[in-house]
Parts: structure tokens; sequence; C-alpha cells
């Protein structure tokens, strides 16, 4: 009998790898390194190649417990062979001074990012993106670490630089997933706080770093680099969340103060912040607080409209959880947050967006449609799949991973039409010849109607200056589909209206009154935002006409008329206690003006006008339906403005304006009842530095025919004030 022979089997053959490609693995240029680089079956066993530049030694330390020596074949590429199928493994290298080093290898590990999301992204239907594209520490195959995500389909490779590395991503080089662009790696041991940027290798063969679309963190500007972020933030805002869910935020109270972080008070962070905001707005009564953008910019003089880290707050606050700490605790006050969003363009900073890949990618290639002429930005290619997946996956992101309460949208009008700002010859009519860009149209009605489908409860508010039809209409019936529109137009008239002298504003009374005709045409808001009170516009209180007595009175009288015309209102910060100077974003506003009592009193006058206009529904529960307002008097001889808000269920407020220097009295008007109607404000008195002219707290309403009513009373309008006027309960 032949014995068996006792000759090991003979080690596998692996396949050959051309110099080409050992050079693009070995310096992190090939497109699909996972392909060749990691563990893969062979005939007869498995191959392991590593890359591990300036080694002397490299050895697979396998799962089940041996040692495999690998060879090296160039460019600090490595290689050994198993006569044993594929298995886990780490690798320890040795460098011939100091100790070894022993790590797991970034490239046995199998992709993070699925098919399903490959499909969604593909689609440009994965509404939860951040969850898939960016850095995202994780447990994978039981290896803690963080995966890298993005897309780049013009790229040929990409790697990921970072503090972990050195800066250096040749062992870092992500592989391509799909035709669409996307590519992935999971480094392992990289956790929360490391900085990193991806670097691609364009089509023209260049190398670029460009920080991550995605990144929910950032280095503090004017550091430049992604930070691997993770949220451990334990919400504490349900009952808020609950009763959102359930309300119409549209039917409701809603006056918003409209600031900026940085200047409010300076030095404040996010936590900071939350004591002595939430102390503020409920002094001055406040139902919203609204944020100029928050996300990541590098340009503070921007005020943050020129946006490169779309997901990531601004790190000059502190972290996104401190973001999350502040709305939280202003939820829990009962206090609503808005947050402005700018998907209408984008700065051309070389480290973020721009020409990502080395190609137009976020951006319209066709500068007529891809970038801005006033602003020096580029435009969003808003007909591409991803690029809107990228954007509306963003306003959920805020909505959904913040809690926020409504969005701003910055510059609607700019997004809705071709020529905007363009001339002749400088832009591309759409495919009927007309000038509406019909890829921004669907976008916008996209996002809105995602929006408000997937969190009920929610605002999306348009700022849009131009008389578009429809942009609070639902987009099933054709609208754009916002839930708020900003009053460009009464802003500009009543402004301009107050600018005159009251000697004279008989002859502009047409500017005070004339957005009354068109007040239902929309849902809108009404703001005095922070692009009046700068670049020479002069403050709020500047804006006014006569001395230091009439200037506050004027600001009082048109607040008041502001708060019980149709619609929400929108005031910016300063502007509620008579700020003297022009807001700038470099100082905080002038607190020390608070020492003088007229100004004191302004302030006290802001926080009664919010009392009084949240507990009287007449007020703001019918600002969309044309039932909701009646005319009392339209009296331009006498710079007088009277009308009457209903509530729903027939409570009425008799709202009086009287924007002359002088009293107006005695002044009948007709009522639909009688009885006393209380004064539940008057802008003149002395408490909030007014002349304390009044009617001794209520007027009787007479059984007197007048004005086509059958009850009417005589009153006195103070100068320069506003007066409202609460009626009696129906009999």
């Amino acid at each position: 009998m032949t014995p068996r022979s006792s000759t090991p089997p003979s080690e596998p053959t692996p396949p050959t790898l051309d110099d080409a490609l050992v050079e693009r693995l070995a310096t992190g240029s090939e497109a699909r390194p996972h392909d060749h680089l990691g563990a893969h079956e062979i005939p007869g066993g498995a191959v392991y190649r590593v890359v591990r530049p300036l080694a002397r030694t490299v050895t697979a330390l396998l799962a089940d417990g041996s040692e495999l020596e690998l060879e090296h074949l160039a460019h600090g590429l490595w290689q050994g062979t198993s006569a044993s199928a594929p298995q886990r493994y780490r690798v320890r290298a040795s460098y011939g001074t100091g100790p070894d080093w022993t790590a797991e290898d970034p490239y046995r590990f199998t992709p993070t990012v699925g098919p399903l999301d490959l499909h969604l992204w593909g689609e440009g239907r994965h509404e939860e993106i951040w969850n898939v594209l960016g850095a995202h520490v994780r447990s994978h195959e039981s290896v803690a670490g963080t995966s890298f995500a993005v897309w780049a389909p013009h790229a040929q490779a990409v790697r990921v630089v970072g503090d972990f590395n050195e800066w250096n991503g040749g062992g870092h080089s992500l592989r391509r997933l799909d035709d669409n662009g996307v590519w992935e790696i999971f480094v392992p041991g990289v956790g929360p706080g490391s900085a990193y940027k991806f670097e691609l290798l364009t089509p023209d063969g260049a190398w670029v770093k460009r920080a991550d679309p995605m990144a929910r963190f950032t280095e503090r500007p004017p550091a430049t680099a992604s930070v691997v972020g993770q949220s451990r933030y334990a919400w504490h805002d349900s009952t808020w969340m609950g009763l959102r869910a359930e309300h119409d935020p549209h039917q409701r109270a809603m006056s918003v103060y409209e600031l900026h972080l940085g200047s409010w008070r300076p030095g404040l962070g996010y936590r900071e912040l939350a004591d002595q905001l939430i102390e503020y707005v409920h002094e001055t009564g406040f139902t919203h607080v609204e944020f100029l953008p928050v996300a990541e910019h590098p340009f503070g003089g921007s005020w943050g409209y020129q946006v490169t880290g779309y997901y990531a707050p601004t790190s000059r606050f502190g972290h996104p959880d401190d973001f999350r700490y502040l709305v939280d605790r202003l939820h829990q006050a009962s206090i609503g947050v808005i947050v402005d969003w700018v998907p209408a363009h984008f700065p051309k900073d070389e480290w973020a967006l721009a020409k990502f890949d080395g190609r137009a990618l976020y951006e319209h290639e066709d500068p007529r449609l891809g970038e801005h002429p006033d602003w020096g930005t580029l435009v969003f290619n808003f007909g591409d799949s991803q690029v809107r997946n990228f954007l509306v996956a963003n306003a959920l992101y805020w909505l959904e991973e913040f809690h926020i309460d409504g969005l701003r949208v910055d510059a609607v009008a700019s997004m809705l039409y071709l020529d905007y700002s363009r001339q002749p010859g400088q832009w591309v009519p759409n495919e009927f010849g007309g000038r509406e860009n019909l890829q921004a149209i669907s976008f916008l009605q996209e996002v809105n109607a995602t929006a408000y489908k997937r969190n009920p409860g929610i605002m999306m508010i348009a700022e849009e200056s131009t008389s578009w039809g429809g942009v609070t209409r639902p987009t099933s019936g054709g609208g754009l589909g916002f839930g708020l529109k900003w009053n460009m137009g009464w802003m500009h008239d009543s402004l301009q209206y107050m600018h005159e002298d009251p000697m004279w504003r008989s002859h502009h009374h047409g500017d005070i009154s004339f957005s009354f005709l068109y007040a239902f045409s929309e849902n809108f808001l009404l703001p005095i935002s922070h692009d009046e009170v700068v670049h020479g516009k002069g403050s709020l209180l500047a804006k006014m006409p006569g001395d230091q007595w009439q200037k506050l009175a004027n600001v009082r009288a048109y607040l008041g008329f502001m708060w019980s015309h149709p619609g929400k209102q929108l005031l910016f910060m300063g502007s509620e206690f008579g700020q003297p100077s022009e807001w700038s974003e470099e100082r905080g506003l002038d607190w020390w003006i608070l020492d003088q009592p007229v100004h004191q009193g302004l302030q006290r006058y802001v926080g009664q006008l919010n009392r009084v206009y949240r507990e009287n529904a007449a007020l703001w529960e019918q600002d969309f339906d044309a039932a909701g307002l009646e005319w009392i008097a339209n009296d331009a001889e006498r710079n007088v403005l009277a009308f009457l808000r209903w509530s729903r269920s027939g409570e009425p407020m008799a709202c009086l304006v009287n924007f002359g220097g002088n009293p107006v009295g005695p002044y009948r008007i007709g009522l639909p009842r009688g009885g006393a109607w209380q004064e539940v404000l008057n802008s003149d008195a002395q408490e909030f530095g007014g002349s304390g002219v009044g009617n001794l707290g209520s007027v009787e309403a007479l059984e007197e025919p007048f004005g086509g009513r059958a009850y009417s009373a005589e009153l006195t309008i103070p100068p320069l004030a506003a007066l409202w006027l609460k009626g009696p309960a129906a009999g």
C-alpha cells in the first residue's frame, strides 16, 4: 500500500497586477481600490493586499490566529497568499525604528452604503440622504470607526484626508459604488472630532481638496475643514412637538423676533443664549424667534447668507448639540423657532461646493443659469435630480434633526425668474420661450409639499418680492405651496409713508392704505427685517420724522398699525426698543439706550402689544380671510385709519391709528355693538413714553346709527398713536 504524501499544498497563485494599477492602488488614485486591496478569494485560497508605504515588513494577522507575511510589490503595496478562504484580518507593520504599528485595514470592510440608498439617491428621492452621505461614526462589522461617503460623479478618484492620517490620503482611497458617482470608505478608529476633507482627482488630472457637502459639523471659521460629528443630544420638547403637530400654525398668533446670533449680545454661545434669549422674549412677548442663517458660512459679513456648509450649524457658537439645546430650551419655554434657509445660491469658495469634483456639479454649468450677477455667487442646478435631492433633504434635515418650526426661504424671486437681475442676452428662456424658471418652480413645489407632508405643524415662508401669483396656494392647485409670504409691498409702502412729515401725510395716504386692497391675496407676513436697517437705510427709529418724542411716538403708532393689520408680524432686533443706530453685524445692539426711560417705555409697549395681540383671537385668527376685516374709516384728511378685526366666534376689536401730529376728537365712529368698548391698547399712554391722551379706559357705544352701523361712539385718538378697543361680547 502506497503511503500518502505529507507535502503541504502549494500556495495559490494570485492574479498579476500591472504596474499602472499597482501605482494607482499605492497612491490612492484608483476608482475601485477595494476590488484589489483587502482579502479576496482566488483559486486555491485567498490573496491579501495592503498599502503600507515606507514599511520594512508587513504581516496580516488573520482571524484564526495565524500570521501571514506579506511581500512588497512596489510603491508601498504589499501582497501575500493563503491556502485558506479569505478571513478577517489586521495588519502589523514594522518601520525599523520604534514599535510595530498594528491596525485594522480600511479595505477589508464591506460598503456602508446599501443598494436601496444608492437607488433612491440615483432617483433623487432620498429624503434622509444625510444619514447616508457625509461622515458617520458607527460600529461596522464589530469595529468602531467612521464611514465617509460623497457624491462626486466627475472625479477619477477620491481620497479622504484628515488629522487621522496626517492629511495624506494615499491609504484611504474611497471606492466608487455606482455609475451615479457615490464614493465610500469605512475608516476604523476615527471618532468624533476628527477634522477631514475629501481630496478629489478631477477629470483634468489635478487633485483638489474640498470640504464635505454633507458635513454636519465644521471647524470654526476661518478654518475650513469638516469635522466628524456625532449627536448625543436627548430632546425634552415632546410636549411642544406633540402640540405642534396637532395645530395649524398659520391660523394662530404669530409675532416673530428676528435676530442675528452673533450681534444680539456678542460673545454668547448657543447654550449661553438660551437663558438670556428666553427671558428677553418672554419680557417682550413674541411668539417666535427667527435666526438669520445658522448654516456654516466662511464670511461673517454675509450674515450667513453665503452658505458653504448646508448641513452644519455654524461652529462660531458651539457644537451642533449646543444648537439643539438652544432650540429645545426655547420650545420648553413655548417659543417657536424659525431659521433662514438659503437654497437660491452659494459662494464660489474653491474649497466648498463650487466645481466640487472639477466640473460644475451643484451649480449649472451655463453661467447664464449658474451665476448670480449681483451677488457674485453660483446658482444651484435645480434641474439636476441629485442637486434637488440635496436641497430638499436639507430642508427636512433642519426641520427634523433640529426640530425647527419653520424655514424662511431667502431670495425666492431670484429663483423664479430666469432674467432676474439680467440684461437681454444674459439669460436663457425656458422651453416655452418664457422667463419663468420652471425647474426652480418645480423644486420649490417639491420641497414645500415634502416638508409639510413629513412634518405637520411646520411653516415654509417665502421671501418673495414680486407679484408672482399663488406663492401660498397649495401645490395641488398649481401654487408654490408656501404657508406664508413676506409682504414686501406693505413694507416698502408703509415705510415710505412713515418717512413723510405728518403735516404732508394726507397727500400720501394711499401708501399706508393700499395694502388692504390685496391683504388676502396671499397668506402674508409683514416684515420689518434686518434688510430695512442696514446699508445706509438707518434704524427704524431713524426713519421717523420729528424730534425724539415724535420719532418714538411714530414707532409706537407704526407698530400698533402693523400688529393690527391682517397678517403675521416680524420685527428685527433693536427695533423693539428704538435702537438709534443702524445695525452692524460687527457689534452688539445699542442696549445702553435703555438707560433712558423713553426707550424703556417703547420696549414696555412692545411687550404689551404682543400680550394683548396674543390674548385676542380677533387680531390673528382670520388673518387670511376677508371676513376678519371691516372698514370703519379711511380718513386721509385726518391721517386716520380705523377698522374692525373679527375672530371666528364673532369677537370684535376696533383698531384706530392717528398718523397725524395732533389729537383727533371728538371723533365719531360706527360700531357693530352697543356698550362699553374697552381700551386695551393705547400707544400714547404715559407708561410707554406718550402724552397720556386717551379715553379713560373705555368708550361707550350708543344706539345712534353712523357709517352704516346701528351703534356709534365718540372718542379721542391721541397724536401719532394706535388705539385698540375690545368690543363687548355678543348679546
